[in-house]
């Protein structure tokens, strides 16, 4: 299934405010330092968790970084009428994307890349179906799909390890449930022992690609785990999941997921 990244067009490297030559440790530091104080409802907690998605992933990092080599290229070669009134959204965006940083304050840069991933956030979809206009519509349900089955598919208790399962399977496709019942056999095998209770607490999402009928949405939660040698004060997981969503019989499922947690 063909998909399309969805991403700030601000460049990424100035929305964290590091260079091109990054390591990814110090990309995350940027990141963690950038949402630290911001609520989640803030636009900018979805630009920069977006610019963090594509720089942290080497695959996406390179593609990109390619992308904005073969942009400079097209700006060298040639600068757009700025008195075109057919003048498309990506061009404006392509246009918006050749200034320097040293012209541009931070600032200004969040405040493009998160008005553009609001208003062009489906400009790959929208190219391809031009007048369709449930994209939006699809995509926020995917996107609440995802943060609903992530706290069942995060959760499980030693005590009711069947209801537990049973309750993150019923989000996720038949190749995904296979997937999941293999890790979850080795939890059947250790949670009893250790009395482990995992409860999944939802922080935030944001959609990082959208396709046809197919979109990731990068989910923050937070895992709060006891277990006999935690038993009263638990200990807290942050997490951030990529979920890849599809629809099967006008449901939205969870496909596959990748996650990233770090110990608090």
């Amino acid at each position: 299934m063909t998909t399309q990244t969805t991403i700030p067009t601000a460049n990424l490297y100035d929305v964290l405010d590091v260079e091109p030559t990054s390591t990814p440790e110090q990309i995350r530091a940027a990141w963690r330092t950038a949402v630290a104080e911001l609520d989640p409802t803030d636009r900018r907690f979805r630009v920069y968790n977006q610019a963090a998605e594509v720089l942290l992933d080497p695959a996406r990092r390179t593609s990109y970084d390619a992308e904005l080599e073969r942009e400079r290229g097209r700006s060298d070669a040639a600068e757009p009428r700025r008195d075109d009134r057919s003048e498309t959204g990506a061009s404006l965006l392509a246009r918006t994307h050749r200034w320097s940083a040293d012209r541009v304050p931070g600032w200004l840069l969040v405040a493009v890349a998160g008005l553009t991933a609001v208003v062009l956030g489906f400009v790959g979809v929208a190219s391809a179906h031009p007048t369709d206009a449930s994209v939006r519509s699809d995509t926020e349900a995917a996107q609440t799909a995802a943060e609903r089955a992530i706290v069942p598919i995060l959760s499980y208790d030693a005590r009711a390890l069947d209801r537990s399962e049973a309750q993150a399977t019923a989000v996720m496709t038949s190749s995904e449930q296979a997937q999941y019942r293999k890790l979850f056999a080795v939890i059947r095998q250790n949670a009893p022992r250790t009395a482990t209770v995992v409860r999944a607490q939802y922080v935030a999402s944001g959609v990082v690609r959208t396709g046809t009928d197919q979109v990731d949405v990068l989910v923050f939660v937070n895992q709060r785990t006891t277990n006999r040698a935690h038993p009263k004060v638990p200990v807290v997981y942050k997490s951030q999941v990529t979920m890849s969503m599809v629809r099967v019989g006008g449901q939205w499922l969870v496909d596959a997921l990748h996650t990233n947690s770090d110990g608090s």
